[in-house]
């Protein structure tokens, strides 16, 4: 036997056309909960039943649908909205007596706009005409150059069951020629109904799309932000452990209240995915069928899950309005923090609420406000717009955009997965259009000029500087701050270039062929001092004699950097070649002599206890002698 497939089945049609008697007649549960759905005899708020399936023969498989049920009159487009944003399925609902009506056609818009792609249309109340053909003729002709121009038409009626079981069978057959609905490991649950159960606490029930939620685990409300923990969870009326992408889920969630702390429109999701935004950037879509065009700066209200807030809408062209059947790149500026992904899709309608007027794919959930209209910003933008499901050039723009990203933040915020993300990676990296640096992916022409602007500085620098052991990179990490934004891809970097002509050395990093050299200035100053110091090798004169001046005080410093002289002590300073012949012949002299006083290697060396005394002290912390009582012995 197969598994069960799990698919989302959403009403959609005007108001009186039949909806929620249909969904009777197919699952057995009536759909209107509420004690003024009953009196008016209308839904007003959204229903849920659940429909079993088995697909037709020979193929083995069965279906469970989750059935949202939408009001379709025209004051409650918010709450149809709410119910259909994550359906895979259509159940397009016509009345034979009234046939297309204005909420048919809105509702089909709508759907068009969140990217149904599938649809049965139910012709009901079939009873009440005489001429089945013409019905379905007419709606038919209404479906042209629609997403639905080829969805099966199936003649019903709920008083003499006629055409329920070719329906079920209908909506068997649709289902199962379609994919199931994907899971790429980042699940969210937009929240559409919250009650508290007594003793059991606080419930709340959505779609779940994108991933599997499971009893026991953490999750996060958004967009607040609030912790919260699953500590049951129901799918179909039954217990689970888990639930996976296409199925209605109930989860009973500890530590938060209802309504006070979650409510419709939050969504339920994985603290790892990311934070709520304020603006989106977005490609907005307006229907041929469409009864007004959009006008700039226009306050709208996003319907996105099962949510929506009030916003204004900013063209990137500066157009005036969008018009009829015209698509534009836009900013949405949201007047309340919204949880979205990148490819998610929405819904744009009026703020009187009267009318719904346009469709949008968000391209960018955290875009910024400021300099929006930057050719940069368009051009990664129109790149996203006419491929908003590749990977490939989602990854490419934002790395063009941003110049680098961390592994772990890559596209979080997408419906792209894990492993499709890693793939492209992979793929970008082998077209050598990006340079995987540690955890840190940089875009190669990024890469490549922050490389050479590091070649032109240390270059400078030793032009500059040639006295200098090389450049310091702090100095270095602060000239690529505007190319290389990640401390990883500094590293990276750094590493890549002393793989080459370059070595670190300590803070500093240098040409390999790079020595150290004095200036002309002060070449002549560096020429007396070495003199001076090599004249008595074990007995040099004293620092304050060495370096009267200023010339001759900057060519110490120079010597002491490069480890030519060494620092003894304050007054004395001695090469660091004739300290090594120093300590050798102190190595001989105790080897000879046995334990030595300091009065007994000062005559050794023909030298003074001004410089030797420091000189031992120098030779004891490097490991070479061991003081015991006044003598000096050899350590080891």
């Amino acid at each position: 036997m197969s598994a069960v497939q799990h698919f989302i089945l959403a009403t959609a049609g005007h108001v009186d056309h039949g909806k929620s008697a249909l969904v009777r007649a197919l699952t057995g549960t009536d759909p209107d909960r509420l004690p003024e759905e009953k009196a008016r005899g209308i839904t007003i708020d959204l229903g849920f039943a659940h429909l079993k399936l088995s697909a037709p023969p020979p193929n083995p498989a069965s279906f469970v649908l989750g059935v949202v049920d939408v009001p379709g009159h025209e004051d409650f487009v918010k709450n149809m909205v709410a119910g259909v944003g994550s359906a895979d399925l259509a159940l397009l609902v016509v009345a034979a007596d009234d046939g297309w009506m204005p909420q048919t056609e809105e509702h089909l818009q709508i759907l068009s706009y969140l990217g149904v792609r599938h649809a049965v249309v139910a012709l009901t109340k079939i009873d009440l005409t005489p001429d089945d053909a013409a019905a379905i003729a007419g709606i038919r002709a209404k479906l042209l150059d629609t997403l639905f121009a080829d969805a099966p038409i199936v003649p019903t009626s709920v008083v003499s069951g006629r055409g329920i079981d070719n329906l079920k069978d209908t909506l068997a057959k649709v289902v199962a020629g379609m994919p199931s609905p994907r899971d790429f490991g980042k699940p969210r649950l937009p929240v559409d109904r919250v009650f508290t159960l007594q003793g059991i606490g606080t419930v709340v029930t959505g779609t779940l799309t994108g991933g599997t939620l499971r009893r026991g685990q953490g999750v996060t409300i958004q967009p607040s932000g609030k912790p919260a923990r699953i500590r049951n969870m129901q799918c179909a009326n039954s217990n689970v452990e888990a639930s996976g992408p296409g199925t209605r889920t109930a989860l009973n969630l500890s530590d938060v209240a209802a309504l006070a702390d979650i409510g419709r429109g939050d969504v339920v999701t994985l603290r790892e995915l990311g934070g709520p935004s304020n603006t989106f950037d977005a490609l907005v879509q307006i229907s041929p069928r469409a009864s007004r065009p959009i006008k700039e700066g226009a306050r709208v209200r996003v319907h996105y899950g099962s949510g929506n807030v009030p916003a204004r809408i900013a063209f990137f062209d500066k157009k005036e309005a969008l018009a009829m059947g015209e698509s534009a790149l836009a900013q949405l500026r949201l007047e309340s923090p919204a949880f979205a992904f990148a490819g998610d899709r929405c819904i744009l309608r009026d703020w009187t609420e009267q009318s719904t007027l346009a469709g949008a794919v968000v391209l960018d959930p955290d875009a910024r406000r400021k300099g929006f209209r930057g050719q940069a910003r368009l051009e990664y933008l129109r790149r996203r717009a006419q491929a908003p499901g590749d990977v490939l050039a989602f990854l490419a723009s934002e790395l063009t955009r941003d110049g680098a990203a961390r592994k772990s933040q890559l596209l979080t915020k997408s419906r792209f997965s894990d492993e499709e993300i890693a793939a492209a990676v992979a793929r970008l990296a082998q077209e050598g259009k990006i340079v995987v640096a540690g955890n840190v992916i940089v875009d190669a022409q990024r890469w490549r000029a922050a490389r050479q602007q590091a070649v032109l500085s240390i270059d400078a620098r030793h032009r500059q500087n040639p006295e200098k052991l090389g450049l310091p990179l702090a100095e270095l990490r602060t000239a690529l701050a505007d190319t290389l934004t990640h401390d990883e891809s500094f590293e990276a970097l750094t590493a890549d270039l002393c793989k080459d002509d370059f070595v670190r050395a300590g803070a500093e990093i240098r040409r390999r062929a790079h020595s150290p050299a004095l200036p002309a200035g002060l070449q002549a100053a560096g020429a007396k001092l070495r003199a001076e110091l090599n004249a008595k090798p074990f007995d040099p004169p004293s620092r304050s004699r060495l370096v009267p001046d200023a010339a001759s005080q900057n060519a110490l410093r120079f010597l002491l950097r490069t480890g030519e002289a060494i620092e003894l002590g304050e007054d004395v300073v001695m090469t660091a070649e004739n300290v090594a012949r120093a300590a050798a012949l102190i190595r001989q002299f105790i080897k000879a002599h046995g334990p030595s006083t300091v009065s007994d290697l000062r005559q050794a060396l023909g030298s003074s206890r001004r410089v030797v005394v420091p000189l031992l002290e120098r030779l004891d912390r490097d490991g070479v002698t061991v003081r015991q009582d006044e003598k000096r012995v050899l350590r080891g």
